[in-house]
């Protein structure tokens, strides 16, 4: 195992981090913007692309997402209607994180479940809320 040597954390506000934390640290929104991260897409590109992802979630999640000002939803006037959500510059400052922590989940992922299984849990990847 490689040893890390933490920065230390401080919060100055922990309310408006605890905010921020649960909006982006829900199940579905670091890897909405994750997908997003190459160029925008309609919502069944999205779908597609997030296995077990309900529709309700989906859109609840973008929602919040353009409500924060991480994703941009655009309408085209066009027949049938098209919209495509796309990370904003904002959301983009989330992608280096969002690649580091990915990159963490699959290297311990193993042990994460090593761990859950020798406590009685086991992993269940199909729950989709």
């Amino acid at each position: 195992m490689t040893q890390i040597t933490p920065k230390p954390v401080r919060i100055p506000d922990t309310g408006a981090v605890r905010e921020i934390f649960d909006r982006i640290g829900d199940k579905w929104s670091l890897l909405l913007i994750g997908t997003l991260h190459d160029a925008p897409l309609r919502y069944g590109e999205l779908k597609d692309a997030i296995p077990g992802i309900s529709q309700r979630m989906l859109t609840r999640t973008l929602s919040n997402l353009v409500e924060d000002g991480l994703v941009t939803r655009t309408a085209y006037a066009e027949v049938p209607p098209r919209i495509e959500y796309a990370l904003t510059d904002l959301g983009r400052t989330l992608l280096p994180m969002v690649a580091d922590l990915a990159e963490w989940a699959m290297a311990h992922r193993d042990e994460i479940n090593a761990n859950r299984t020798s406590r009685g849990r086991v992993a269940d990847d199909s729950a989709a809320e």
